[in-house]
């Protein structure tokens, strides 16, 4: 059975971290994940409310209890459902149009190249 420690060490080996610098992001004395992690030990519950606050992206209810994602949704994500059909219809447009812009760029680049390259073998063979 997994105890909160080893969804912790799963967690900073997510985010890509060593045990040390994760303490050191905490506060905690160097060497404590580690320890805890060894003894099978406990969090303590300052600790771990030190831990949501420097790590909000963390799901408090996964670290304590394996339920769920580790991570939280991102808010910065849109959840296009949730607006109103007219604010829905704008973001369409908007998205439209970006997608349109960037479409006539990526055209104009290669036209570019394509023309830069037939001059090119034109210089070669003479033309």
């Amino acid at each position: 059975m997994f105890k909160t420690v080893d969804r912790l060490m799963e967690f900073i080996q997510h985010a890509g971290l060593s045990a040390r610098q994760f303490d050191l992001s905490i506060g905690a004395s160097n060497g404590y994940t580690l320890r805890m992690k060894k003894n099978n030990a406990s969090i303590g519950s300052d600790v771990i409310e030190t831990i949501i606050r420097t790590y909000p992206q963390l799901n408090l209810i996964w670290l304590i209890t394996g339920e769920g994602e580790m991570l939280k949704p991102d808010p910065e994500i849109l959840k296009t459902g949730e607006l109103p059909l007219s604010e829905q219809k704008r973001l369409e447009k908007i998205i439209e149009a970006k997608i349109k812009e960037r479409h006539e760029k990526e055209l104009k680049e290669l036209l570019n190249e394509v023309t830069a390259e037939i001059e090119k073998r034109n210089k070669k063979s003479g033309h």
